[in-house]
């Protein structure tokens, strides 16, 4: 049954949209690399870290559009129900207030969140880490795929 219900399917599309559907890369292709912008760099296992300026959660368009990149790529390697990815964020500062720094590296990783977001990643399957100062004194988040290390085990 199934094998004549295909060309009959394809008989009502309109002309060229088959072909072009079927042309498609297949699913599982791997995908071409990453360029990333400048503030962005690799990590082992996959993962990414994005810098920030200090004291700031601003995200240029560039690393706007590399995020939403990542998103449609996670989205594709993710097998359902199967993995979260982790968003971990830090800050330099103010090192007088704790309680600034966490709310500043809260506000870098819900907009690194969003980035993910803008390409298809639910934001139900993303877990957004503030780590506020931590002793290394990095202004920046890390985009950890499921299976990647934690900042705090690397």
């Amino acid at each position: 049954m199934r094998r004549r219900f295909l060309p009959t399917l394809l008989a009502f599309l309109p002309a060229g949209w088959a072909g072009a559907a079927l042309a498609q890369a297949p699913r599982g292709a791997p995908a071409p690399p990453l360029a990333l912008p400048a503030g962005m760099s690799p990590l082992p296992g996959g993962a990414f870290r994005l810098a920030f300026r200090a004291a700031d959660a601003s995200i240029s368009t560039a690393a706007q559009a590399t995020l939403a990149e990542i998103g449609r790529r996670l989205v594709a390697s993710l097998s359902p129900g199967l993995g979260r990815v982790t968003v971990e964020a830090q800050a330099s500062g103010p090192s007088n207030d704790a309680s600034a720094a966490r709310r500043l590296s809260l506000a870098r990783a819900q907009a690194v969140r969003d980035g993910l977001a803008a390409g298809g990643l639910a934001t139900n399957l993303i877990d957004v880490s503030p780590l506020g100062r931590q002793p290394a004194g990095l202004d920046a988040a890390d985009i950890l795929p499921p299976g990647a290390a934690r900042a705090s085990r690397r």
